[in-house]
């Protein structure tokens, strides 16, 4: 059974969290999540610098931000690597001409492409209206770093797990390729995942009654997490409130469906019975200020994180981001803010033992 867990922020300063500075001025060790985050666009890099080295001559890379996952709309931020004869390497990164109006790069952040090692468009022979780039696969170190850090810095993506990448030879076929960190390939296992859960949910709207034209939003959201999960849908860990049961390591982390408006809420008590200070608040709003999507609040003696999926043109791309995102960071924080303000995990059987209320009751947050 889940406690309702609060629909907005008790940070009693009622202050806006600011907005993020430039990654590009950030030092990556100022918060713990930035911390995280970098580590795995370091891990991206790494694994992207091992890859051109081994890749034959005539092979073709696509790296995307994801714009369903990122919000991006029509706006298809791209880098393409093709890898030539002798160890030569041609990059092209999207410019302007072939953005949307709003999408389009300001001049700081054209100026930022410059200083990063891009040539302008048209520049570098065969660039075209895109970005232009020429080394050999001796700089492939060099070469992933800038390619990370024009994905994340100028083109905004906030995660490596927000990007797609496509490998293939000359002739279009797929070129099988080690996972490149956290990224998702078009033929890889995340592909595959996706693959399985379109017929998942073709075959779970087969099965309703014919004037059902539409999968109910539930029926939709346990199928998603079934697939995920690789289970089957009837066999979901749900609770008396209705809430579908997501263990990661030492969190737990919950789905629940909300009809007016239609939502989906991916959330977890990350800490209970900890001691809610000005300290903690602070750490909270810089911490959510930092998180690629979510944000964290702490209410009573509990602290939520929370990652909303709009039910309305419901998403299931959507949804597994969310899901997949919590648990990750859910059991990371748990772990953290415990180091550091106390209180008690989900599946912390070592930790500061539970408060109780004068009825013997556990207190708010506390759910086995």
């Amino acid at each position: 059974m889940t406690a309702e867990h609060p629909s907005a922020p008790t940070d009693p300063s009622g202050a806006t969290p600011d907005h993020h500075e430039s990654i590009l001025l950030d030092a990556p060790t100022t918060a713990d999540l930035r911390a995280k985050v970098t580590q795995a666009w370091q891990e991206f890099a790494r694994a992207f610098a091992e890859r051109l080295r081994e890749l034959p001559a005539g092979t073709h890379v696509e790296l995307t931000l994801d714009p369903t996952a990122s919000g991006t709309g029509d706006a298809v931020y791209s880098i393409s690597v093709d890898l030539g004869a002798d160890g030569q390497v041609a990059a092209r990164a999207v410019g302007n001409a072939t953005l949307p109006q709003g999408y389009r790069l300001d001049r700081s952040a054209v100026a930022d492409m410059i200083a990063l090692g891009w040539s302008p468009p048209g520049v570098v022979e065969g660039s075209g209206e895109d970005f232009g780039l020429a080394v050999t696969t001796a700089e492939a170190s060099k070469l992933a770093a800038l390619l990370s850090r024009t994905l994340r810095d100028v083109y905004g993506a906030p995660h490596p797990a927000f990007l797609v990448y496509l490998v293939h030879d000359e002739q279009g076929a797929p070129v099988p390729v080690e996972p490149l960190g956290t990224a998702r390939s078009e033929f890889g296992p995340d592909r595959d995942v996706e693959a399985d859960l379109d017929e998942a949910l073709a075959a779970a709207a087969s099965a309703q009654p014919a004037k059902e034209q539409v999968l109910a939003l539930d029926d939709r959201v346990r199928t998603v997490v079934s697939t995920m999960l690789k289970s089957e849908s009837d066999k979901l860990q749900i609770d008396s409130d209705g809430d579908i049961n997501i263990r990661a390591g030492s969190a737990m982390v919950f789905v629940r469906i909300r009809d007016n408006p239609p939502l989906v809420d991916v959330f977890s008590p990350v800490l209970t019975e900890v001691e809610p200070t000005e300290r903690l608040y602070v750490k909270l709003s810089e911490l959510t200020n930092r998180m690629p999507i979510g944000r964290l609040y702490c209410a009573e003696d509990t602290v939520w994180a929370s990652i909303p999926v709009f039910g309305r043109d419901f998403q299931p791309t959507h949804l597994m981001l969310a899901v997949q995102v919590m648990t990750g960071l859910a059991d990371e924080l748990d772990d953290r803010l415990h180091g550091e303000f106390g209180g008690k995990r989900f599946f912390g059987e070592g930790d500061k033992p539970a408060k109780r209320d004068d009825d013997g009751e556990h207190r708010t947050g506390m759910y086995l």
